[in-house]
């Protein structure tokens, strides 16, 4: 059960980091790399948000006893 704890709370924090990009991507703050079809696009703003709540409710069951 602790090594399903870990693998949950890896791919948490993966998910939080991943959708934090998305974010700052589809709202064109960080323009990296500078041809992505991501960029300024709202669509990628929204499932970013959503991807860092999956990865933050994932990263609390992992935390929980």
């Amino acid at each position: 059960m602790a090594a399903l704890k870990s693998i949950l709370g890896i791919i948490g924090i993966a998910a939080i980091l991943v959708g934090g990009l998305w974010v700052l991507q589809g709202l064109d703050i960080i323009r990296w790399p500078a041809s992505s079809f991501m960029l300024g696009d709202t669509t990628w703003t929204r499932n970013g948000a959503i991807l860092a709540v999956v990865g933050a409710i994932m990263l609390w069951f992992a935390r929980k006893r």
